[in-house]
């Protein structure tokens, strides 16, 4: 399959590897030019010099971009991907989006192309893995053709029956995830204001019922967080819990504790903690608390 791919950021960069290794004809754009060609070279493919030249000369293209002002940009700005003509007919938004732009994208895309949102749930490692849940806003049906291009991708693909609640159940899964990283941050910190080690409370919390998947894979982080790469900042989360709130306020649904959990994260990123890891947000309530 000739795949086109553009959101070369930390997921992006090991998913477009997942699906050059898989054998696919993979070409490369991104808005620091300079990383796709230092990722294609390492690949040994294609590099476009816009977005419509990347549409033009794949069958589908694949985004992985990081909110829908960047997507917006891709998809309709100048040379943008929908400018294409002929090309790839298929295009797969892998990012977190609105529903509300990806239902706009849908009804600004060139006659005969159409929209998938696939956004996908793991962290860089399982990006680099191949092991992402994905997802997506279609019938199984339109999800049979992309079949070995989400399989480089994720270890399963659960397909949501139409358009758009691929990003809604992202958004749905991302509420869940930054309201664990919160409440484990409030946690810890009562168990280190009584005296506990952080990591004495971290081995109770990682054997209890409490603990979820994340919260393993992430022990590191929470523990040193200055040791590690950032995965995730607190800048995304934050992104992720503004459209999570605009969309409940749209559907009527009271989410107190996603409404909380942005109030934290904006106060974090006002703080200064936009660009860490959202591990940080138990750094960040160790000073709230001083």
């Amino acid at each position: 399959m000739r795949v086109g791919f553009t959101g070369l950021g930390r997921m992006g960069v090991c998913m477009a590897r997942n699906i050059a290794a898989a054998g696919h004809d993979v070409t490369l754009w991104n808005r620091t030019i300079d990383k796709a060609r230092a990722l294609a070279a390492e690949l040994g493919c294609n590099v476009a010099d816009t977005p419509a030249e990347l549409a033009a000369s794949v069958d589908v293209v694949v985004t992985m971009l990081a909110d829908d002002p960047s997507s917006e940009a891709v998809h309709l700005g100048e040379d943008g991907l929908f400018s294409a003509h002929n090309g790839a007919r298929v295009f797969v938004e892998m990012g977190t989006m609105s529903p509300d732009h990806i239902a706009a994208l849908a009804v600004q895309a060139p006659e005969g192309v159409k929209i998938i949102d696939a956004p996908v749930s793991g962290a860089t490692q399982a990006a680099a893995e191949g092991t992402l849940m994905i997802m997506a806003g279609c019938t199984e049906a339109d999800a049979e053709p992309l079949a070995p291009l989400f399989d480089a991708m994720g270890a399963q693909t659960i397909c949501l029956g139409r358009q758009g609640a691929g990003s809604m159940m992202k958004l749905a899964v991302n509420s869940l995830i930054h309201g664990i990283n919160q409440t484990l941050a409030e946690a810890m910190t009562l168990a280190e204001a009584s005296g506990i080690a952080p990591e004495d409370a971290f081995d109770v919390i990682e054997a209890s019922a409490a603990c979820a998947p994340m919260l393993r894979y992430r022990r590191p982080l929470y523990l040193d967080e200055a040791a590690h790469d950032v995965t995730f900042t607190v800048a995304l989360a934050e992104k992720d819990m503004a459209v999570t709130a605009a969309l409940a306020e749209r559907l009527g649904v009271a989410m107190p504790q996603a409404r909380v959990t942005h109030e934290r994260l904006s106060e974090a990123r006002a703080s200064g903690f936009g660009d860490r890891d959202m591990a940080a947000m138990l750094n960040f309530m160790r000073e709230m608390k001083k």
